[in-house]
């Protein structure tokens, strides 16, 4: 570490800008060693939606080897962005809000912060509803008049009145959470790295003995495309989901990887965790997804309500209960811990961790996740796709930034000087804002017609195309134009001794 940030922390203005949860970690807390980030990354990719990402794949149409290798591409492709934004936290000790504020301007920040935030809003609501179904699912079985209820929303919201509660009463249990606050969620996460892999291995023992010839005939399932064309009309918006799964993370792993305690760390960490298990797991879910086909004649991709289907009470129950648990400890490490930054950079006097836990939950149901969750074109198209078009971009001009103007140079008590070298002009780079529009704007006219707002002809098919390679098309359209608009700048490189503020051109 720079002998500079040794005492980072007593040379910070505590400015509006400032706050214990957006300070910078000292050294001396930075403890998190390469086990630590591997395991982070093993206890966050197993999850129910994981599952349901390689199952939906299946469900498109898919064989499981194809699915397993557009999971395994997707997840390669995402560790590269996931590493270069990790080198920040892990050298400075800051948070991404504060991360993105050497590119977008302290005030301009909040741009990126809250097109973040809302997106693990979405996989708050998601998580939220997978594990309020569980409740529901286990629950009707010993109280089987909770499936009669009569209709309390109107049919357009798609949401029965048993599932409704039961999602009710996950999401409070999460605001308990909150309310207790991050260190409660330590033994729950222990129960799942234990528990999780039990009951995801026995529904793979159930998949592989409920099969006459086991493993063969679910591993001969065959594509169900008809030509070359049609696999890969469905294969590049499948990939650009897949990178579009952890594209969030991607930007915020500095929340992470700011209590490194070195570099390689966090590289070896991330790069041993991710992409393996990510895949590991999603094979299960594909063999089990494609068990069902076989045995009950119609693909079940969520394993939920295919837990569902079995007749044991105390077997469903206890599966049910872990599933909930499970998605409680992810909901919270995942989607929980970096919005609630995000919003708390807004206004860092006024809004706690807790207040932007919160306001995390509240915007969670309003996004009608049992809606994005219902299938998986729906899953992919709409949800994964359509949210990586928001966030590539930013990826692209935060990472041209680092390393191309700034080479990897930050001063950071200027990052909380609200006057300070990255305030730019009132607190936002413009140009920053005009690269993130150029990299969102190709991705418009597809991502339209997918949620049938215009007709698909309204526009040149290849202009609707490039819908499927959204999250590429943002990164490197905002990132070549960034470094392009920024390259001339005068950027700050160091300070003094007298604390004077140095300055070179980018190029």
């Amino acid at each position: 570490m720079d002998a500079q940030n040794h005492n980072i922390n007593q040379n910070i203005p505590r400015s509006a800008l400032y706050s214990e949860d957006l300070a910078p970690v000292p050294e001396s807390r930075r403890t998190w060693n390469t086990w630590n980030y591997a395991s982070l990354w093993i206890s966050m990719s197993l999850c129910i939606p994981t599952y349901m990402l390689a199952s939906s794949l299946i469900e498109g149409g898919m064989n499981w080897w194809q699915a397993i290798l557009t999971i395994f591409a997707g997840n390669t492709v995402v560790l590269i962005p996931m590493i270069l934004n990790g080198h920040a936290g892990a050298k400075y000790g800051i948070p991404f809000p504060v991360f993105a504020r050497a590119s977008f301007g302290t005030q301009g920040a909040n741009i990126p912060a809250m097109l973040r935030a809302i997106v693990a809003c979405g996989w708050f609501g998601i998580q939220t509803w997978i594990g309020g179904f569980a409740l529901y699912q286990m629950l009707k079985l010993w109280m089987p008049g909770l499936v009669g209820l009569p209709p309390v929303f109107p049919a357009s919201f798609g949401l029965a009145t048993g599932p409704a509660i039961c999602f009710l009463l996950f999401w409070l249990l999460n605001m308990y959470i909150v309310y207790l606050g991050i260190e409660s969620i330590r033994k729950l996460l222990v129960f799942k790295a234990i528990f999780l892999p039990i009951a995801v291995l026995a529904l793979l023992y159930w998949a592989v003995n409920a099969v006459d010839g086991g493993l063969g005939p679910i591993l001969t399932q065959p594509s169900k495309f008809t030509s070359n064309a049609a696999f890969w009309a469905f294969f590049i918006p499948g990939l650009t989901g897949m990178v579009g799964f952890w594209a969030t993370l991607s930007l915020n792993i500095p929340d992470f990887t700011r209590y490194a305690v070195s570099q390689k760390a966090q590289i070896k960490g991330q790069a041993l965790g991710l992409p393996p298990s990510m895949t590991l797991f999603s094979f299960i879910g594909v063999v089990v997804t494609s068990a069902t086909t076989i045995v009950y004649g119609t693909t079940i991709w969520d394993p939920v309500v295919l837990a569902g289907k079995f007749d044991n009470k105390i077997l469903v129950s206890i599966a049910m209960i872990a599933v909930a648990i499970s998605t409680l400890a992810t909901n919270i490490a995942a989607n929980i811990i970096s919005p609630a930054n995000d919003f708390a950079n807004l206004a860092p006097k006024k809004i706690s961790f807790r207040t932007g836990g919160y306001i995390t939950g509240i915007i969670g149901i309003l996004i009608f996740p049992w809606k994005l969750v219902a299938d998986p074109t729906g899953y992919i198209f709409t949800w994964l796709v359509g949210y990586s078009s928001l966030l590539g971009p930013v990826g692209g001009i935060m990472i041209a930034d680092y390393y191309l103007i700034r080479k990897q140079q930050l001063v950071v008590d200027e990052l909380y000087d609200p006057q300070g070298a990255y305030s730019f002009s009132n607190g936002f780079n413009r140009y920053a804002i005009v690269a993130l529009l150029l990299g969102i704007i190709p991705n418009i006219p597809g991502f339209l017609t997918t949620i049938r707002l215009i007709p698909a002809d309204a526009v040149p098919g290849w202009i609707t195309q490039l819908y499927s390679y959204a999250w590429f098309v943002g990164f490197f359209v905002s990132g070549i134009s960034y470094y392009l608009i920024m390259r001339s700048y005068s950027i700050i490189t160091t300070t003094g001794k007298n604390n004077e503020i140095n300055y070179v051109t980018a190029d």
